[in-house]
Parts: structure tokens; sequence; C-alpha cells
């Protein structure tokens, strides 16, 4: 072979390595300039942490660096004797610059025991919708908002199930029936104080997303974690993408793991 023809063939080479590298750069690109939504969910267990302390702006500043969307939050006080009458909802609003919704679950300590909601964007709609009793009363809030711009608007639902496994399915049922004429898409999130395998986990899995947390999973509790029982799943969202799924190494904060759920919103 020539000279010239080493030369022309060393040239045809470099081009090609050249436009793979920059169909792949491209790509990716295109992919990190995709709307995201994020969400998180966390049982914060009333802002008591692993050192006996109870400590509401640690739980803000996880909020806050994680920056999601949307925020889930389990175990919340309102103004009970424990929590020195902290309006804990309003508050974590007040701390992470969000949107914050209440649910109550029954009368606590001279205040109210429930969940909370946050939110970037200000939702149209909240409802705490009431779920069978178990050991202590249950409810389910949830938003209607839009949390991303030019995205869809989504029903945002919070839960915490309790107590027994009979008690848990009633309650999965009840929402089910709850959510069942609606159109638009619905994430859900929480603690579902089940595992996977269970008669509730095995109820979402017809007609639901459950995403794969892969092997880091366990979410309680958060110093050795031992089980998973925490969940982010979502119905109606066709054309989104999983951009991950994360259980967050938090030992202090709560008894919980916080989990993060990231999606790329479809490109019109």
């Amino acid at each position: 072979m020539s000279f010239s023809a080493k030369l022309s063939t060393t040239h045809l080479f470099l081009f090609f390595v050249v436009a793979v590298s920059s169909g792949v750069l491209a790509q990716r690109h295109k992919a990190e300039s995709r709307a995201t939504l994020t969400v998180l969910s966390y049982n914060i267990k009333h802002g008591y942490g692993m050192d006996g302390r109870v400590d509401l702006s640690r739980s803000a500043a996880l909020i806050k660096r994680l920056n999601p969307d949307l925020v889930a939050l389990q175990e919340i006080d309102k103004a009970t004797e424990r929590t020195k009458r902290v309006d804990q909802a309003k508050a974590l609003g007040h701390m992470t610059r969000m949107h914050a919704n209440f649910g109550r679950f029954f009368d606590f300590q001279g205040g109210e025991y429930g969940m909370a909601i946050l939110s970037k964007n200000k939702p149209s709609d909240a409802r705490n919708h009431r779920l069978p009793d178990g050991r202590e009363p249950r409810t389910s809030l949830a938003i209607t908002v839009i949390p991303v711009e030019n995205g869809p608007e989504i029903v945002f639902v919070g839960i915490h199930f309790y107590a027994t496994a009979e008690e848990r399915l009633a309650q999965a049922e009840k929402l089910l029936e709850i959510l069942k004429s609606e159109t638009r898409p619905v994430i859900l999130a929480g603690d579902f104080n089940s595992r996977p395998g269970s008669d509730v986990m095995k109820l979402f899995a017809d007609g639901w997303t459950i995403p794969d947390k892969g092997e880091d999973r366990l979410t309680i509790p958060s110093d050795k974690p031992r089980s998973e029982i925490d969940f982010i799943i979502f119905r109606g969202l066709e054309g989104w993408e999983l951009k991950k799924i994360d259980v967050l190494e938090e030992p202090l904060i709560s008894d919980h793991r916080p989990v993060l759920l990231e999606l790329y919103m479809p490109q019109k």
C-alpha cells in the first residue's frame, strides 16, 4: 500500500471516530437538556433523628440540596406538644420555599398528626382522602399540579399505610377505588409499610410502574437497612423515561432513608 493510500485510510478512520464520538456526545447533550421531573419521598418521623434530637432543619436542608419538584413526607406533626407546637408542614414549606399542604390523620397531643406534600409549583387542588382505619386513622393526601414547565397536570398522592397486612390492603384497595376514574397521570409516593411481593405491592403491580431501585434498595432502618417499604410508583406517564431512582445514604435525620426518583419528560 502506498503512503498516500495509508494516509487516506488513516483519515477515514479518524473521521469515523470523530463522527461516532460527536454522535454520542450529541445524544448525551440531548438527554441532559431534556426536562426532568424529580420526586422525593421521605418518612421524617416528625424530625426525630437517630441521635434522639428533633431537628426539622436537617430535613429541610436535605430537601433543598436535592431540589425536588415534588415531595411526599410522612409522620408530620402540626402544633403538637412533642414538637413544641410547630406547624411542621408550614415550617418546611417556608425553609424550602415550596408550597406546603398538610393531610390530617387524627388529633394528637393538643395538635394534629398526619402527612405533608411540598411542591415547587402551586397546586390547583388539594384533597385529603379518608381511608379505612388501621390501628390509627389514615388518609391519603393528593394534590393536582403542573410540576414542570410545559409538562402535563399530574395528581401527586402521598400515602402512609398502617398497620396490619389486612388493614394496609384495605387502605390500598380504597385508594385505588378513589383513583379509578382519574384520567390524568398519577404519582404515588410514601411509606407503604409493605415489602415487595406482599399483597399490597401485588395490588399495585397491575397497572402501575414500580421502578426497580437496584441492589441498594432497603429503606429502613436508616443506620442498618434491613427492609424495603418506601416506594415511588406511577401510572399514565407514557413516553416518560426513568432517569434514575435512588435510596439515599442518610443514617441520621430519620429512621427511614429517603427515596429519590427522576424522570425525563417526553420531548415535543
